[in-house]
This record gives C-alpha cells, structure tokens and sequence, in this order.
C-alpha cells in the first residue's frame, strides 16, 4: 500500500516556497513524498532538506558536555564497525552488485543495519553506486571529483535533489522486497530508532552499572552522533579521496585508484582501483597482502551457511593482476 498525503504537498511547479519548504520538510520522514515531481537533475544545494544532516553534525559538539568514558567511546568504535561492515558488505557488494547471496530475512536484517547509519536506504544507495558504476568520472557521475570537485563528491552530492532522487530502474530487481522499500522510503526511521535505543542504554547503565561512568546523552553523544559522522565520512572518501589519491594498477576508463589506508578505514573499499576493474567480485582486495576485512567477514559468514554462492575473482583477472604487479616491479 502507498500511503498518500494531503495535496498540498503534490508537486513543485507553481509552488510557494512555505509550500516547498513543508514538502521538504515531510521528506525529512518520508522520501518518497513528492518525488514525482523532484527535480532529479538539480544540483543547487536544498537547505531545508539537509538540516538533518547539519544537525547531525552539529549534535557531535554536545561532547564538550558530556564529556567521554572509555565505555562510550568502545561502544563508539564497535558501532562504527559493524555498521561499516553493514555498509560495505551489504549496502555495497550485495544490493549494490549482488556478488553473494542469502536468506531474504539475512538481506532486511543487514538493511536495517545499514538503515541505522543514515546514509539513507539500501534501494537508494545501490541505485546511485549503480548509477556511478556505469558514469564513472563522467559528466553524469553525480558525485565525481573531476566533474565537480573533491568536497563536491565527499559531500556536496548528498545536498542537492539530484542527490536525493531515486532511479528506480536501477533497482528493479530489489523492488519485490516491500519491507526493503519500507525502510527505503521512510529512511529516517531507523536511525532514530537506534539513536533512542543507545540513549536507553545509556541510562540503563547509569542506573544500574555506574562505575562505566556513562549516562544516556554522553552514550548517544558518542555512539550515534560522533559514530554516525565519522561512519558517513569514512564510507564517502571512497567516492572523493579513492578518486584522486593512491595508485593505478588497472586502466579502468575513470580515476579509480587503490589506497592501503583507506581500506583499513573502511574494511577493504579502499582497493577501489581492483572494484572498477571487476566489480562483481566479493573480494576487494585481489592480492593476498590487500587487506579486505570486509571480505574476511563475508568469508567467516558463507562458511556459517548465512551467506552463499560468492563471485569470485575470475582467473583472467587474477593472471592480470600479476602480470601488471610484475612489470611494474621490473620498472622499479
């Protein structure tokens, strides 16, 4: 069922802007709200739909209130972690290139995981890295630094309808799901979801574990605000720093370029030069010294028997592979 809301918030043209302002508004809780009429090809900057966002990021200064606990910032780094892992797993090799498969209950619960880190819905997010896949560092690349600049693709994309809208003939194959569109379209629900649920915890323990020195607004502060920012960054360095800084091992057609640190940061996204050249494989990291911690997880999760079916590196590319490591050794 498509839940439908008053006509005043139907359609852009002819709009006055307390009309516009309120239909970004109602987007904040359901993005699919007007998206007939968005404009998809809009890179201005849509203020009253990011506020959001800015309040996120502004939300991270309560710190210098709450002060820190070792607790608080443990809790911090593990959240990062398994939802980057949820991010680049799931968010990534899996709605975005289907390089494993899995139980339709394994895919909703790695959304929901993914959902938490507010980089919007899992549809969403394999539509446009789809959609970058196919324009890459082209004039089409929503969100490439060569067409629009290092802040414009790390996070200038993410403010502009452009950004916001939806191909939904990217994602055809996922369209069947309705709980995977739920979570999709009502995209903030589920971060504030997990934003009550840490602050509960947190209360939780200052009640009944005081001597981990947390309470529920620092234990929010730093295990979804800081969390949640720094996980955003991280995963969108990808699409900006991935693009100009580290090396070339392939002649992939755009500026893909492969990164030791980033793929620390980021569980094994940094080897993105290796992605370009095959995206459909499970694995990043095409040699054995490439750390791709994502992929060890995907690994430890098909051998539990909840993930299945693994892409993997085909043989043309892993002689490849060698032959390219090879001459530039012999040219070093």
């Amino acid at each position: 069922m498509v839940l439908q809301f008053p006509s005043v918030i139907k359609g852009l043209k002819g709009m006055t802007p307390v009309r516009h302002w309120f239909l970004n508004i109602v987007r904040w809780f359901d993005s699919d709200a007007g998206a007939d009429n968005l404009d998809s090809d809009s890179r201005a900057l849509n203020l009253v739909r990011v506020i959001p966002f800015i309040a996120l990021h502004l939300s991270c200064l309560l710190v210098y209130f709450t002060g820190t606990s070792t607790f608080a910032v443990m809790f911090a780094l593990a959240f990062f972690w398994l939802r980057m892992f949820a991010i680049t797993g799931f968010y990534h090799r899996y709605f975005a290139h289907k390089t494993f498969k899995t139980s339709r209950k394994t895919q909703f619960i790695f959304g929901i995981l993914g959902a938490s880190s507010a980089q919007r819905g899992p549809l969403w997010w394999a539509a446009h890295h789809r959609h970058h896949h196919q324009h890459s560092d082209q004039e089409q690349d929503l969100h490439s630094p060569q067409q629009g600049g290092f802040w414009w693709a790390h996070a200038g994309w993410f403010t502009c309808d452009a950004g916001f809208a939806m191909n939904e003939r990217k994602v055809r194959d996922w369209l069947k799901f309705p709980e995977l569109r739920f979570i999709n379209r009502f995209d903030a629900l589920v971060p504030a979801i997990a934003a009550l649920m840490i602050y509960g915890i947190g209360e939780g323990l200052a009640a009944w574990a005081p001597g981990l020195g947390t309470n529920g607004l620092q234990l929010l502060v730093w295990g979804f605000f800081i969390s949640t920012v720094v996980l955003f960054h991280a995963t969108v360095s990808i699409n900006s720093l991935s693009h100009v800084w580290g090396k070339r091992r392939f002649e992939t057609g755009d500026d893909s370029r492969n990164n030791f640190w980033l793929a620390l940061l980021t569980l094994g996204e940094g080897w993105h030069n290796n992605h370009h050249r095959w995206p459909q494989s499970v694995r990043q990291g095409f040699r054995w010294y490439e750390i791709d911690i994502t992929w060890y997880g995907l690994w430890l999760l098909a051998r539990l028997g909840i993930i299945w079916d693994l892409n993997p590196i085909p043989k043309n590319v892993q002689e490849e592979t060698r032959k390219l490591d090879s001459i530039r050794r012999m040219q070093s």
